[in-house]
């Protein structure tokens, strides 16, 4: 393309080809031009369209990024993402503010002068780039324009997500308390066992009730908010309408079962009601049958008037008893379960029994009521003693002939009553003990379960609002976790009644007289009131002190309460009081029945619980004890005594000052120590009122012995320790008291013996094998005995050696017979006056020690009887007996007293120990005044076995002494009814008299350690080896 070019010489010339309008001034024109203002214009124009292109390209990356973002499916993300969302396209607007703000900027600038003159017209390059920024500036606007669109239906979409999200959460939550809801409805019975039960059961549905609309109120709550999301076109209409379908229809489900819960407790009480009307009506009934008398039946008034109360019964049927079976079948289909029908059927069966019975009593009553209109005169026969010596054949043969008429008349009369009463009064008795027996195990089974219920009320209504958040500012700071301590171990106790024993006592409904067996089953498990009864004291304590705060008043006022807290918390220890009670009640009306021996041994088993739980409220009490009660054993015995001292040191009694006055000491027997303590009585309210218990000091039972009849005294007894360096005379109120606590003390020693046997027979054997008696040390040794010939209860005297010229040893020797035989008056005053004593295995062993020394050898011996030389024998009036056992090899440990005194005056010491008295291990028939021997002897006094190896003899019974066991009994033969078995030696000598044997009674080769043999010149009192050591 070629382009014309013109050389020009002037600007005048050039004026020609341009309008000077177009011109600078330079050139001669009239056009104001910069250049550097134009360079600047230009340059900020192609800037300001640069950021307008790069500002519509983010918009458009952005706008793609926004509706390609996935939704989240849970509310927490739905939200960030909103967030996130949210701050980008704030920074978006601002950097189109930016770019407004400079484009404004620019567009101001190229119309500057303008503004400053108006009449000033813009050259072309002026208005071109007018028009370009103005160009740029619209573009701009519509960007932010369409992004706004965009934004707003992109955030109206993230917010409908949300809400989604939410409502998806909400109805999650609300969905699985409506499942919540109907199972617990669904779970509630619609039969319940008595009226109680369903008014329990209906209490408990109301107040469920209250919280199952609370939820219904929540899930119709967020159905209308689905609805609002629907109207507001969401746009997952097609998800929340299903849903909110799905609520409604569960709200109307769970409305539904409720009332229909309702109404079928209601149907059930109704029939329960009627049913038990009907039984109420069969037992009162019943009851009215057993309580007529049949004696005063056999009048005609009597027996009219026994029949007007039976019409007078009967006419009442209709008000009570069941008429319609069908009917019922028809109008309670709905709550009617196979055990609900067979209760049903048991009732109707038991009213037509009982019917029949009515028609019985009904047709026995009117025959005697008839009978009593013929005129028959009874008349009783005439004794045959009565009759004259002599009379004539006519006098004779009329009265034979009015004797005959007469019993004939009488023998009708008496066949009528037998036939009507004889059946009646067997029968009518079984019933009425049945009847009573039903009313008691009513009476059980009713008050169990509204212990249950009263149970579960403290539970609920006190215990559980101590956590309630709701409640916490009633709570005082004395309260506060403290729950255990209030109600103690009273979860597990209703937690025990509610799931197992109210559950096993209704399967013996029908079966009241073998109840015994369930609390026999369940005994182990009833011992936790035991916790429950130590745990009181503080309970009732605490409650004193918070018994006034607004947090029990309010938790009363809710339940409706007319008594306070403490009342429900004293119910447990009223229940397992009230136990041995009703066990009492049915044992009394079950005698003859298969289950008396059940009630009987549960009725033990009871008062045998109650007595722990007694003594263990003794045992909290004491106070300085330093050491764990528990590591004692088990509380054996515990009671109030009067306890006198005495102290020996050496051979000489001392006495400090006489204490004639005995010291009042409670005493509490362990199975391994015996607690000596003073009870001091307190002051206060409720347990805090209860006397509580000084320690002062204890005897470890591994170390004491026992006298059972001191002074002959039936109401003392003596404890003592140390080969009686420390005795206590202990009096108890009465001689039962006093005989049980020996008992007791005698099992703990005859346990800690057969432990000991147990342990160290096999020693023992070993030892005595090992022993070869040599005549140098049956010389040296001041107690001549023969392992192998050793004979229990032999008695000898020997010479006082020099080293102990003060007593005189009696050795038992093989070789010499004892041919004093005591006389009956002896004989009967041993055992009349005889002593029985325990003692325990630390006493003996270090006796057992000194027999080292003087034999070279350690050997046992079993009896040593010491007598002071010159002393003349007791009197027989004065023998005692004496029975002593080893105990536990290992001692518990002895708590000694750090001061003791004599409490016997003068004429107790005459007759007490002295020195020599100290008793020591030997067999019960060793000490009587009369040795057993094998033979035969005729039995004096009944004996009843005590153990399933023991024999049983009667008065007059021939019996047969074959052989002494280990343990002190005699094996022995009834000759009467030939049975063999164990009787102790200490009853044998009671049981014998004064029989004599077929055998020889001093026969020292024929009886072993069990001949029955005495001894008139020595003292029957013993000593321990520690008193014999020189």
């Amino acid at each position: 393309m070629k382009v014309p070019v013109i050389m020009l010489s002037s600007v005048t010339e050039l004026h020609s080809y341009i309008d000077r309008t177009q011109l600078t001034q330079e050139l001669g024109g009239t056009q104001e031009y910069c250049h550097e203002k134009w360079i600047s214009h230009r340059t900020a124009i192609e800037g300001f369209a640069l950021m307008v292109k790069k500002t519509a390209q983010i918009l458009q990356s952005f706008g793609t990024e926004l509706a390609e973002t996935e939704l989240p499916n849970d509310v927490e993300a739905t939200s960030n993402l909103l967030i996130v969302h949210t701050e980008k396209k704030d920074k978006m607007k601002e950097d189109l503010r930016i770019a407004l703000c400079q484009g404004s900027r620019l567009l101001e600038s190229i119309n500057e002068p303008l503004v400053k003159d108006p009449d000033y017209t813009m050259n072309q390059d002026e208005l071109e780039n007018l028009a370009t920024v103005q160009r740029l500036l619209g573009q701009l606007d519509e960007t932010e324009t369409a992004f706004d669109d965009f934004w707003d239906k992109h955030q109206t979409k993230l917010e409908q997500c949300l809400q989604l999200r939410h409502f998806e959460q909400n109805f999650r939550e609300v969905r699985a308390h409506l499942d919540m809801v109907y199972d617990r409805v669904s779970g509630f019975s619609e039969v319940g066992i008595s009226p109680a039960h369903i008014e329990h059961i209906l209490k408990e549905l109301t107040n469920y009730e209250d919280r199952a609309c609370e939820v219904l109120d929540q899930a119709l709550a967020l159905a209308c908010d689905a609805d609002q999301l629907i109207e507001a076109s969401h746009y997952a209409v097609d998800s929340i309408l299903p849903k909110c379908s799905e609520l409604r229809a569960v709200c109307e489900e769970i409305s539904s079962v409720l009332e229909a819960k309702k109404t079928h407790l209601l149907k059930a009480m109704d029939l329960h009601q009627c049913l038990e009307k009907a039984t109420k009506w069969c037992e009162d009934g019943i009851y009215l049958l057993a309580s007529q008398p049949v004696d005063k039946c056999q009048s005609q008034d009597g027996a009219e008037s026994a029949l007007q109360e039976i019409e007078r019964y009967l006419e009442t049927a209709n008000q009570h008893k069941l008429t319609d079976l069908s009917g019922i079948w028809r109008d309670y289909e709905s709550v009617l379960t196979q055990d609900f029908r067979d209760q049903v059927d048991k009732v109707f069966q038991k009213q037509l029994s009982m019917q029949e019975m009515f028609e019985k009593r009904r047709f026995s009553l009117k025959k005697l009521a008839a009978k009593q209109t013929r005129p028959v005169q009874p008349v009783a026969p005439r004794p045959e003693a009565i009759k004259p010596p002599t009379s004539s054949p006519d006098d004779r043969e009329k009265t034979i002939e009015g004797d005959i008429i007469n019993g004939n008349c009488r023998k009708e009369e008496m066949h009528l009553q037998n036939d009507s009463s004889r059946h009646t009064s067997v029968s009518d008795e079984e019933e009425n003990f049945a009847v009573l027996r039903r009313h008691v195990m009513n009476e059980l089974l009713e008050t169990e379960r509204a212990y249950v219920e009263e149970l579960l009320c403290v539970l609920e209504g006190y215990g559980a609002e101590m956590d309630n958040p709701a409640m916490a500012h009633l709570i005082p700071n004395t309260l506060l976790h403290k729950k255990d301590i209030l109600f103690g171990n009273m979860p597990e106790i209703y937690q025990f009644h509610k799931k197992t024993f109210l559950r096993e006592l209704e399967t013996y409904t029908d079966y009241p007289e073998l109840v015994g067996r369930c609390f026999l089953e369940r005994m182990t498990d009833l011992q936790i009131y035991e916790k429950y009864c130590q745990n009181k004291p503080r309970s009732e304590s605490l409650w004193r002190q918070c018994s006034d705060c607004a947090f029990f008043q309010e938790c009363q006022k809710k339940l409706e309460h007319k008594l306070g807290l403490d009342s429900y918390l004293l119910k447990p220890v009223q229940r397992i009081t009230k136990y041995q009670l009703l066990l009492k009640e049915l044992l009394k009306y079950s005698k003859g029945c298969e289950g008396a021996d059940y009630l009987q041994e549960a009725l033990s088993s009871i008062l045998g619980i109650l007595k722990a739980v007694n003594d263990s409220m003794h045992l909290i009490a004491i106070t300085g004890y330093e050491g764990n009660l528990s590591d004692l054993g088990r509380l054996m015995m515990q009671g109030s005594f009067s306890v006198w001292t005495e102290h020996k040191k050496g051979h000489v009694k001392v006495k400090d000052l006489a204490r004639f006055k005995p010291m009042q000491r409670h005493l509490f027997l362990h199975e391994k120590a015996l607690l000596f303590c003073k009870k001091r009585e307190e002051n206060g309210e409720g347990y805090e009122k209860a006397p509580s218990y000084s320690f002062k000091h204890s005897l470890s039972m591994s170390a004491v012995g026992i006298t059972e009849n001191p002074k002959g005294d039936n109401k003392k007894f003596e404890i003592w320790c140390n080969s009686r360096e420390e005795v206590y005379i202990v009096q108890a109120s009465t001689p039962e008291i006093k005989t049980a606590w020996v008992n007791e003390i005698r099992k703990v020693l005859t346990g800690q013996l057969k432990a000991y046997r147990e342990a160290s027979q096999q020693k023992s054997s070993d030892q005595i094998s090992q022993l070869t008696p040599t005549s140098n040390s049956l010389t040296q040794s001041p107690f001549k005995t023969n392992p192998k010939t050793l004979k229990k209860g032999e008695e000898k005297k020997t010479e006082p050696t020099a080293a102990d010229s003060s007593t005189a040893v009696l050795l038992k020797n093989d070789k010499v017979k004892d041919e004093t035989v005591t006389s009956p008056t002896t004989e009967r005053a041993a055992v009349a006056k005889k002593r029985f004593t325990l003692q325990g295995f630390s006493n003996l062993k270090s006796q057992k020690e000194l027999i080292a020394p003087c034999g070279g050898k350690s050997l046992t011996l079993p009896m040593v009887t010491l007598c002071t030389p010159g002393s003349s024998p007791p009197s027989p009036d004065h023998k005692t007996k004496r029975h002593e056992i080893k105990s536990d090899p290992t001692p518990f440990g002895f708590r000694g007293f750090s001061k003791a005194s004599l409490s016997v005056d003068a004429s107790e010491e005459n007759d007490g120990y002295s020195s020599a008295e100290d008793p020591m291990n030997s067999d019960p028939e060793d000490e009587g005044g009369r040795k057993l021997s094998p033979g035969r002897y005729v039995v004096v006094a009944d004996h009843d076995k005590s153990g399933p190896q023991e024999l049983t003899v009667k008065s007059g019974d021939t019996v047969q002494l074959t052989r002494e066991g280990d343990d002190g009994r005699w094996f022995v033969r009834n000759l009467r009814t030939n049975k063999e078995g164990w009787v102790p030696a200490a009853n044998l000598l009671t049981l014998i008299g004064e029989s004599k044997s077929s055998q020889s009674l001093s026969s020292l080769e024929g009886s072993g350690s069990g001949n029955l043999s005495t001894s008139s010149s020595c003292s029957e009192t013993y000593t321990s080896f520690s008193d014999i050591k020189a």
